[in-house]
């Protein structure tokens, strides 16, 4: 068994959940990432010579966005690796999405150039996989939109989505994955937080009627409703890796989780409150909180030596709503003396980086543009080990304009924009490297 020294650790919003599209549904992506890679070219080359049909048109930029993304993770070529917006069958149970890409994208050599070919990387290969359950698009039964139950509505559902397992996130890696331990919190129900803040109805215009019944004052949930919420709008999870170093074998906890964008409020600041909470709970928890429990009755917070926060967390705390102390869960979670600050700080010796953030867009908007992981202008996106280990590097995979795999994040022939989901995704890969060594 080969000796680690230096294990590099990813977070990746892939961006494989189509938006808006309520025809959306696991199979789709099932058949996407059965496509074998013989097919995949065909079809590309049809759409390169422009003779592709309309719908073939459509299926080959699908294909080439997800090459793009297998092409980002062969360049950057991570140890353990989390992706956001892996779609799946709501329970984690069905591999096929999770084997098709590693076996017909991950494993097959991609090219840093995109469809323009050349360059090709060496192919990737991740012996362990897990996906893991989802509350989004599970429904709920109670009406959390104050305008009656539809069970067909995503909004009524624990975490938004058009079908259960819609934005799943899945994980992929090089060292054994210790599901017997792994601990989930799923079912772990919002008012049970501590701390816990109920929305209230705060936005009260008359361009916007209040639903039926409801006043501005009034809690946005029912008692009933509220009974009944759970926090995470997809999954908390801790999983142990186990990774063999020259001193024994050493037991690392990715802490993976994908909190609800504060964004898309109507009548109450909710999803604000909600993504805050999200992410204040990773601080409870490696608090050791007691009141804390998982999908197996288990009470009690972390109880390991080593972790790495991963995920896109929806969230920047030094830039928009994280900055407000009403929803600061992420701020506070980064500033936790148990996370490592030269990391998790923005002006951290190990702040992950890259030049295309500084550059691309409106970087003005934002106090450290370098330090942004999306398109749409945030540091969004985590991969923060604790306080207690030792690290190499870190950044952000972003290619500037004239710069190698700019082909993968940018390219005016794909899609309307030919920019972010159209070409690869709106989020970048983050990583940082441990040092098991020492």
């Amino acid at each position: 068994m080969a000796i680690n020294s230096n294990v590099k650790f990813a977070t990746f919003n892939v961006s494989f959940a189509h938006d808006n599209d309520p025809t959306e549904n696991f199979q789709q992506w099932v058949d996407f990432m059965q496509m074998p890679p013989a097919r995949q070219s065909a079809l590309i080359a049809k759409w390169k010579n422009q003779s592709a049909t309309a719908s073939e048109v459509k299926l080959a930029e699908r294909i080439i966005q997800i090459r793009n993304v297998a092409a980002i993770i062969q360049k950057n070529r991570p140890d353990v690796l989390l992706l956001n917006e892996f779609n799946n069958d709501g329970i984690g149970e069905d591999k096929r999405a999770i084997a098709g890409f590693h076996s017909n994208y991950l494993q097959v050599a991609q090219s840093l150039n995109s469809v323009d070919g050349g360059n090709l990387l060496a192919p990737i290969t991740y012996p362990f996989m897990e996906s893991y359950a989802t509350n989004t698009g599970l429904a709920s039964g109670v009406d959390l939109t104050r305008n009656g139950y539809d069970p067909q509505d995503p909004n009524d559902a624990y975490g938004f989505g058009y079908y259960h397992g819609h934005y799943a996130f899945a994980l992929f890696s090089k060292f054994a994955i210790d599901t017997e331990n792994t601990r989930t919190f799923q079912g772990f129900k919002r008012k049970d937080l501590p701390g816990v803040t109920k929305p209230v109805v705060n936005v009260c215009t008359l361009e916007k009627p209040l639903p039926a019944n409801v006043a501005c004052g009034d809690n946005w949930f029912t008692e009933a409703a509220w009974q009944q919420l759970r926090l995470s709008s997809k999954n908390h999870v801790d999983a142990p890796i186990q990774i063999p170093t020259a001193a024994g074998s050493i037991t690392l906890h990715v802490l993976l989780s994908h909190p609800t964008p504060p964004a898309f409020d109507t009548f109450s600041d909710n999803n604000k409150i909600r993504n805050s909470e999200e992410n204040a709970f990773w601080q409870y928890y490696i608090g050791g909180e007691a009141k804390l429990y998982d999908d197996a009755g288990i009470h009690g917070g972390f109880r390991g030596d080593y972790f790495v926060i991963m995920g896109d967390l929806n969230a920047d705390a030094y830039f928009s709503t994280g900055t407000d102390s009403r929803f600061a869960g992420l701020r506070r979670l980064m500033q936790d003396e148990h996370v490592h600050q030269e990391v998790s700080a923005v002006t951290g010796k190990f702040a992950p980086t890259s030049m295309g953030g500084k550059n691309e867009g409106n970087p003005g908007q934002h106090p450290f543009p370098q330090s942004r992981t999306s398109t749409f202008g945030a540091r969004a996106d985590y991969c923060v080990p604790s306080a207690n280990l030792t690290v190499r590097e870190t950044g952000v995979y972003w290619p500037s304009e004239g710069e190698a795999g700019r082909r993968l994040i940018n390219d005016t022939r794909l899609g309307e924009r030919g920019s972010d989901k159209e070409v690869s995704s709106d989020h970048r890969l983050v990583w940082v490297t441990i040092a098991l060594d020492q």
